[in-house]
């Protein structure tokens, strides 16, 4: 601060003001600052200015030598704006931010909503024209006209108004008050934490049970949020006139809840024991006029070996005043002289009421009135090759009628599962809402992923699974492996309608909700040391730059690419990596990148970008230090290449979209999927390809051939099978080796075979058995990433017809199986050989 204050004194000093010149004096103009100098003193003036100031070439203030680049920095230097992506100069970033950016959040002056400058002026033309009783003469206003009306109302209600409204005697004796803000905004809002011993009472005509629970309630005025205590079980969301958001038929265990899968060291898969995680101890944090947050925690003992995963948990809950929701998070801790064990998935998980949700939804275009949990029972429900799909023959409502549910068909990426839930229809209408605000405590990177909200109706917040990758993201610790991690916190937002708007507004709410809360992260308000606070946490900014000589002379800019910090590993290894905090982001049209909010610690930078094959990773550590800002400046990425491409298959993007979708069997449907981007989520496709192929495989020829109808997603008709790629090469180097770059997109039980032009030969190439990630079953158009590369002798080619033969010979299931993302043949880096194409 000195340094900087001095420096600003400096400047005043130099830049100087009309009263440090006599005015009886003679001046004469510096040639170096061009300002008017008392003659007496130009000499001297002159030396000291040449030697210790610069102009400087943006704004031609006069500079201290030794702060030009500060101040080019803090002034000048291009940066973008983080909300709207628009360039300016530094020393603009603040105002810009505060007063003129487009997508600066601000609050409408009717219903004081957050939403984006840029829209406010479309919402208030339709919330200004919303009406609310005016209490003095029980006239409807609208809002755009309350102050006005207010100011003028003479009290005298209008009787055709007053006949219809109950409005009770004191008021009628006293006069109606004027209208008063919401109780929650207009003084100190009260939470109330009851901790009782309650009676409870389930009755019906058929049973009648009689529970006896301790509870503890938080009430913020918006929303009541009511769980079982020691146990840290959600069992009640009153919110908008309705007692319970949750299932009230189902127990109280089964309404929202933390769970997890876990088993015993020593063994392997994706199943376990199954555990709805139950507190032994209840606390209270923080308990303020503004926040409340408790904690329902569990310790693990040498008492419970085998019996309960070894950890210590804390499952933490938060509200804060005037809130529509509120917060989840956890800690697990594995203590280093405990026993090892395997995480295979642990979540957050809340059922609705199946007599009230019914909407949901989970992105623009994949959203749907779902049926109901009935459906799916048997006599309703035909269980389908595996048990989460079940084919709809007698449901409830007869609309629903040959379609499949499957909760696996509403899967997503981390990077595109950010808000997910549902809406309760009835009018008023209620949404349920599901927000991430950061992916950095998920495994597997952004592109893992997971389930979302379903059939049930369910909403869940994954953090750790093992879906479309296998055991592969499963952890294993050992004994005498310390750990710990902070999963969330996520936020459980709630929202309400106006009588007769449109439920479908309220997905658009939560959208806008979402931006709002990812703007918010890291939190402020967690009690726990051990979540980070934004200033305990550093910033890592740079440029990745692609070097492929065959593609371009000149380096070129990673236009949306997909860069992070992850535990240090091999390269693509973050991919597998499921332990600990992943940090990612893109990088935009020039190449440039920032990943804010990093927790410290050791890490590598990886990186992959859309149109290329491979993966980035940095050659040294990087370590972030609390408060550390890094700039790494320009990297360069060289994917895999050996020589020019003779001929390709397919994007090079990590999935099999691109490729041949076939229409689904008619009898398999889910209307969401027909005429849809992402039609690959119907049931039943790898059925079809025995359909399409009944006698043979894919003969794909290049030149002829197009990808996007002659190149399948799938692969699988119950027994082997072997595809096929004919190409013409006019001259052929058989003194040198030709590179076949297979990247595969997803493999499940899978093995692929390489051999050229005799399809009876011994493979030149094989993998072994790969990848366990269940994608063709689970509907995703990836699982984990595969790149292969085969070296191609020469002397194997012909002139001018040859054929590559892909093999798949596992067949022991239907769901064995590859999807391709990319395919390439390079010739040789001297070579004249040419294809024809």
């Amino acid at each position: 601060m000195d340094r900087i204050h001095n420096k600003q004194r400096f400047l005043q000093i130099l830049n100087g003001s009309p009263m440090a010149i006599a005015s009886d004096e003679t001046t004469r103009i510096c040639n170096h600052c061009d300002r008017a100098i008392p003659s007496s003193n130009i000499d001297l003036h002159y030396a000291h200015c040449s030697r210790n100031l610069e102009k400087c070439k943006v704004c031609g203030d006069m500079i201290p030598i030794k702060y030009a680049e500060e101040h080019f920095l803090d002034t000048h230097a291009p940066v973008a704006c983080s909300l709207c992506s628009e360039t300016m100069e530094r020393g603009n970033l603040d105002i810009h931010k505060g007063e003129n950016c487009p997508q600066r959040i601000v609050t409408c002056e009717f219903c004081e909503f957050p939403l984006p400058a840029i829209d406010l002026a479309e919402h208030q033309e339709v919330c200004g024209n919303r009406t609310e009783m005016c209490y003095l003469c029980n006239r409807y206003i609208r809002l755009r006209e309350r102050y006005n009306h207010e100011t003028r109302c003479t009290g005298i209600a209008e009787n055709n108004l007053e006949s219809s409204r109950d409005v009770r005697a004191a008021e009628r004796e006293q006069g109606a008050p004027r209208r008063q803000p919401p109780e929650y905004s207009r003084r100190r809002l009260l939470f109330t934490i009851a901790i009782t011993g309650i009676a409870v009472l389930f009755g019906s005509l058929f049973f009648q049970k009689k529970a006896e629970t301790a509870q503890v309630m938080i009430d913020n005025g918006i929303l009541q949020l009511t769980l079982s205590n020691p146990d840290g079980i959600v069992t009640g969301i009153r919110y908008n006139n309705i007692d319970n958001l949750l299932e009230v038929l189902n127990e109280e265990s089964n309404r929202g809840y933390w769970d997890l899968v876990w088993n015993s060291t020593g063994t392997t898969g994706t199943t376990g024991s199954f555990d709805v995680i139950k507190g032994t101890s209840f606390n209270v944090i923080v308990e303020t006029e503004d926040q409340v947050e408790v904690s329902f925690s569990r310790s693990w003992g040498s008492s419970q070996d085998s019996k309960l995963v070894p950890l210590n948990i804390d499952k933490r809950f938060i509200v804060l005043r005037g809130c529509s929701g509120f917060y989840s998070y956890a800690i697990y801790e594995h203590l280093k002289d405990w026993p090892g064990f395997t995480l295979a998935e642990t979540r957050l998980a809340f059922k609705l009421r199946k007599d009230k949700f019914h909407y949901m939804a989970m992105a623009d275009n994949r959203q749907r009135y779902l049926p109901l949990p009935d459906d799916r029972l048997p006599g309703r429900g035909q269980a389908l090759a595996y048990p989460e799909a079940v084919l709809l023959v007698n449901p409830v409502e007869p609309e629903f009628k040959g379609e499949v549910d499957d909760k696996y068909q509403y899967s997503c990426d981390n990077k595109d599962s950010q808000v997910h839930g549902w809406i309760c229809t009835d009018q008023p209408a209620v949404g349920f809402w599901m927000v991430t605000p950061s992916n950095e405590f998920r495994s597997g990177g952004p592109v893992k992923q997971n389930l979302t909200s379903h059939v049930g109706p369910t909403t869940l917040a994954v953090f750790l699974s093992a879906h479309y990758s296998g055991e592969d993201l499963v952890p294993k610790f050992n004994a005498g492996e310390a750990w710990k991690k902070v999963f969330g916190p996520v936020f459980i937002y709630l929202n309400s309608g106006m009588e007769g708007e449109d439920p479908l507004s309220l997905w658009e709410d939560a959208k806008q909700k979402m931006v709002i809360e990812v703007e918010s992260w890291p939190y402020t308000f967690p009690a726990s040391d051990d979540f980070p606070k934004s200033n305990q946490r550093g910033n890592l900014s740079g440029r990745l730059l692609v070097k492929d000589r065959y593609v371009s002379e000149e380096n070129i800019a990673a236009n949306g690419g997909y860069i992070g910090l992850a535990p240090p590993g091999n390269a693509g290894s973050w991919q597998r990596e499921c332990k600990d905090y992943q940090f990612w982001s893109n990088t935009d049209v020039n190449g440039y990148f920032v990943i804010n909010d990093v927790r410290p610690g050791d890490y590598n930078l990886y990186a992959w970008v859309p149109g290329f094959i491979g993966d980035y990773q940095s050659p040294h550590l990087i370590t972030i230090a609390p408060g550390s800002e890094i700039e790494v400046g320009d990297l360069i990425f060289e994917p895999p290449r050996n020589g020019p491409t003779l001929w390709e298959i397919g994007i090079p993007d990590r999935s099999a979209a691109e490729f041949y979708v076939p229409d689904p069997n008619p009898i398999y449907i889910n209307k969401l999927y027909l005429n849809h981007p992402d039609r690959f989520r119907q049931y039943g496709l790898w059925e079809r390809y025995a359909e399409l192929y009944p006698d043979g495989d894919v003969v794909y020829t290049v030149g002829t051939s197009d990808y996007k109808k002659d190149w399948k997603i799938e692969n699988n008709k119950y027994e082997g099978s072997t595809w096929e790629i004919r190409f013409k090469l006019d001259n052929v180097d058989q003194s040198n080796s030709y590179i076949l770059r297979v990247a595969i997109a997803s493999a499940t039980f899978s093995e692929l075979q390489v051999r050229i032009n005799d399809p009876k030969a011994k493979a030149l190439f094989t993998s072994g058995l790969i990848g366990r990630d269940n994608s063709i079953a689970r509907h995703g158009i990836h699982g984990l990433y595969w790149v292969y590369n085969v070296d191609i002798p020469g002397k194997l080619l012909l002139q001018p017809d040859n054929t590559i033969f892909l093999t798949q010979p596992r067949n022991t299931s239907p769901f064995q199986g590859i999807m391709y993302d990319y395919i390439r043949l390079e010739a040789p880096p001297s070579s004249s050989s040419s294809s024809n194409q």
